[in-house]
């Protein structure tokens, strides 16, 4: 097993299966969004042929959509997966949340919570998409004036309500819409069905990969991914490699693979965050040229799978 190879073909960087923006999302089951401009970047390189257009268009549409998910952090989900996978985070995200608000001294009432919620839902009534200055103005023409970290901190709790997510693609600033709107055949999942149905999704586009990098990158506890895992254990195949105990997901591709390959990865690229260990790819020395430990990642270059250093994310002649 050579899970540099393998990881590289599942991710979509070697060989790419896919045509559509939407299929790859879809496929990799979540892809980070943190930053805003670099996550199209992460999803149009993995197309057979990349395309900025056809990612809007998709994106536009609601078969993209942009929230605040799993590790309570920005991913790409397709539409259709939204409403199952925020129910399997919901509870963690908004433990995690919490704890965000009350280091930083911000309680939310619920009353206020319910208010500012009808408030957005009224703008959004008139208006497909609309940024958070719309928002902020909405709330200060009733009475409501907010510092922005606090109408942040509503936004994102209106994302886990299910009431909001991304609206139309611009390009710098984030818009929300409703997810009735954007997303209106999204439908839940039986919390053991969606536990599997996420493992799947996860060891065929990250795999090889470890328990406890499924349990990192779904913010899930062991049980949970655990549960999960046994669900499709027919579909894994376990196999131990200098240390780790990886777990092969059946549709993992091992063809396929040619040296000489460099990537340009985006920040914040699936390829590192999607794993909690990330030393088979990415050299000791070279760790704190991909992330910090405040987690922020840096646009980095591989050869042959491996970190290498980095690349300047402003360089046009990079973009696709």
């Amino acid at each position: 097993m050579n899970p540099v190879s393998s990881r590289l073909l599942n991710q979509q960087l070697i060989c790419p299966q896919f045509n559509s923006p939407h299929d790859v999302v879809e496929w990799m089951g979540a892809v980070q969004a943190q930053d805003y401009a670099m996550m199209r970047l992460a999803v149009t390189m993995r197309c057979r042929k990349p395309s900025q257009k056809a990612f809007e268009k998709e994106f536009n549409e609601g078969r993209i959509v942009r929230t605040h998910l799993f590790r309570t952090t920005w991913q790409l989900v397709a539409g259709e997966d939204l409403i199952w996978m925020l129910e399997l985070c919901r509870e963690p995200a908004l433990r995690g949340l919490r704890s965000w608000m009350k280091t930083n001294g911000v309680s939310i009432p619920e009353a206020e919570q319910a208010a500012v919620q009808q408030v957005f839902a009224d703008v959004l009534s008139k208006r497909r998409s609309v940024l958070k200055s719309d928002f902020a103005a909405a709330l200060g023409d009733i009475g409501m004036e907010m510092d922005d970290q606090r109408l942040s901190y509503h936004i994102r709790l209106a994302e886990y309500a299910g009431l909001l997510c991304s609206g139309d693609l611009t390009p710098l600033k984030r818009t929300c819409a409703l997810v009735a709107d954007k997303v209106p055949d999204a439908r839940p999942l039986p919390r053991e069905e969606a536990l599997a149905l996420l493992a799947r999704k996860y060891f065929r586009s990250h795999g090889p990969a470890t328990l406890e990098d499924f349990s990192w990158w779904s913010g899930l506890g062991l049980n949970d991914c655990r549960k999960g895992m046994a669900a499709i254990e027919k579909e894994l195949t376990e196999e131990r490699w200098k240390g780790y105990d990886f777990f092969v997901h059946q549709d993992g591709r091992t063809r396929g693979w040619r040296s000489g390959c460099v990537h340009y990865l985006p920040a914040y690229d699936e390829y590192l965050i999607g794993y909690k260990s990330r030393s088979i790819v990415l050299p000791e020395e070279l760790r704190s040229r991909a992330h910090n430990s405040s987690g922020n990642f840096w646009p980095v270059v591989l050869q042959d799978g491996i970190v290498t250093g980095n690349w300047d994310g402003r360089d046009k002649d990079k973009m696709l």
